[in-house]
């Protein structure tokens, strides 16, 4: 009986031994982990932001008379010539009206000559005191109510003449015609919209910038969102634009609400490929020279600070803060705390330790240049 419990003992103690061994060897296991080395490069990172793209005269032409349209010479989507005549408008009352104060200039000058003849008349009786003074007085004042009414006709006439000639709807530059809603007889009020004529020959791109990558692009070599820098146009197919703009203007100040500041870029459009209305995306591209990029998700950010993992002696790694520069697309670039030759863990940070042993696995493609 003795016996047997010394051999369950010496089982118990060998199976213990080896779950033992089996534990220690699970907590000592070293995981493949994939490394980078930095490196100084020179390298081109693009951002791109929606654009908005504008001709640069856009206009709406709207009756400014009442009538209805007598004829309409053009067709949608054709081009015209400044001056060039779009519709006519046809309103009797107008030529009516124009007559009446015709008829009443004549009056009014014929009453003007009157006053005059009249005051001539009494200036002398009074020069011979055959009447008082003022009687020239009120003979004057007589004539200066006559010149003002030749005036208020003059007026009239001009105003009529005025409201003719808005019958005449003419272009006010070269460019191309829109839809037409309204068509020949209809009857038009002031105000109604007759089409839109746009100016394709250049277009405006506005695109907005964040605050913070606004300073990203001021502090890399030249700046890129300055006046007369050149910039990209990516069209909503995904294409390139084959001609390159310049940015030309900014706002004077950052949106309340957005927290971001307008750009606008100027575009050649010499095959009319772009219209008023196109959506696009701005491309912007930065130059940096001898620089260390680390990717984004190599990077710990802890209270406002950023970390990386260093590895070190006996492939332990360490974790290392650095400040970065800037941020644009997915990488930083190092300002200070880290140097060439320097290697990182590349990916999966948030499962490492500081002082933990990994197995490295060096990546040659951990660093790329985004183009």
């Amino acid at each position: 009986m003795r016996n047997n419990w010394i051999g369950v003992i010496l089982i118990a103690t060998f199976i213990a031994g080896c779950a033992g061994k089996e534990e220690k060897k699970e907590t000592t296991e070293v995981v493949e982990v994939p490394v980078i080395q930095l490196q100084y490069s020179d390298t081109s990172l693009q951002q791109n932001y929606v654009a908005d793209i504008q001709a640069i005269k856009n206009v709406e032409i709207r009756a400014r008379v009442n009538g209805f349209i007598e004829k309409i010479y053009v067709d949608e989507g054709r081009p015209v010539r400044k001056g060039q005549l779009l519709f006519q408008l046809s309103n009797k009352e107008f030529i009516n009206d124009l007559n009446k104060a015709k008829a009443n200039m004549q009056s009014a000058k014929a009453a003007a000559r009157i006053a005059e003849l009249e005051m001539e008349r009494v200036k002398v009786l009074v020069d011979k005191k055959v009447i008082v003074k003022s009687e020239l007085d009120l003979a004057e004042a007589r004539v200066a109510d006559a010149i003002a009414k030749v005036a208020e006709a003059q007026t009239a006439i001009a105003d009529a003449e005025t409201k003719i000639s808005y019958l005449s709807v003419r272009s006010p530059f070269s460019g191309v015609i829109d839809r037409i809603p309204m068509k020949m007889g209809s009857v038009v009020d002031d105000g109604n919209l007759l089409t839109t004529i746009s100016d394709n020959g250049e277009m405006y791109a506005y695109f907005n910038v964040s605050e913070n990558e606004y300073l990203q692009h001021q502090k890399t070599a030249g700046g890129k969102l300055s006046e007369n820098e050149a910039a990209a146009l990516i069209l909503s197919d995904g294409t390139s634009y084959p001609f390159k703009g310049k940015i030309e203007t900014q706002e004077a100040e950052f949106s309340e609400n957005t927290g971001s500041i307008a750009f606008r870029a100027k575009f050649p459009n010499p095959k009319n490929m772009l219209k008023h209305g196109s959506s696009g995306k701005i491309q912007l591209v930065s130059n940096l020279e001898d620089k260390l990029l680390v990717p984004q998700k190599s990077v710990l950010e802890i209270q406002d600070k950023s970390f990386v993992f260093v590895l070190g002696e006996n492939n332990k790694v360490k974790m290392q803060s650095f400040t970065p520069q800037l941020r644009i697309s997915e990488y930083y670039v190092v300002q200070s705390g880290l140097n060439a030759g320097d290697k990182i863990v590349y990916e999966g940070v948030q499962n490492i330790r500081d002082g933990a042993e990994i197995k490295p696995r060096i990546q040659s493609t951990g660093l790329v240049v985004v183009k």
